[in-house]
């Protein structure tokens, strides 16, 4: 589920209690869900992605999954990095306190993702044919190779969160 928030805040996509994924626009079809004919569907190879981010292939590209907690998660072009709410009471608190979270996360070694352009993230266990008809978020992505890291920060003592920072590689 997406929540839209007053004008001005973020905007969140929800997952029914999995992970979830980053698919390139241009490989969306390709991306099936639980809904896989295959012994194990694309949400199960989701699932068995170990630590908080992991590349799956999709079509002639690769999907970013958002592993580890199924947490609300929001874009902040401004950072380039996923906010993942894990603990604080409200939206407002926990936005305050990126700026410090960035300057003191300790980041997990990069994976490398190339994208030929936007992607879209979306709870895992939909079909990408129906992606944009849930709870998603849209990402204006450049096409390009990007390093995805990872981190787990505190910047408060009742705000916790999950930071997947995406950085262009030249």
């Amino acid at each position: 589920m997406v929540r839209h928030a007053e004008p001005g805040t973020a905007q969140w996509a929800e997952s029914g209690g999995g992970p979830l994924v980053a698919v390139p626009e241009a490989v969306l079809p390709f991306w099936t869900g639980a809904d896989g004919e295959e012994a194990a569907s694309d949400y199960d190879r989701a699932c068995e992605v170990d630590g908080p981010v992991g590349l799956l292939p999709v079509g002639d590209g690769a999907a970013l999954v958002l592993g580890d907690e199924p947490a609300a998660t929001a874009y902040l072009p401004e950072h380039g990095v996923l906010v993942r709410w894990i603990a604080a009471d409200t939206e407002a608190e926990l936005l305050a306190r990126v700026p410090a979270a960035l300057d003191t996360a300790d980041w997990e070694p990069p994976v490398e993702w190339r994208v030929p352009g936007p992607v879209v993230l979306f709870d895992a266990a939909w079909p990408g044919s129906h992606a944009t008809g849930t709870g998603h978020l849209r990402l204006a992505l450049p096409a390009g190779r990007y390093g995805v890291g990872a981190a787990q920060v505190r910047p408060g003592p009742e705000t916790w969160l999950a930071l997947v920072r995406l950085r262009p590689l030249l």
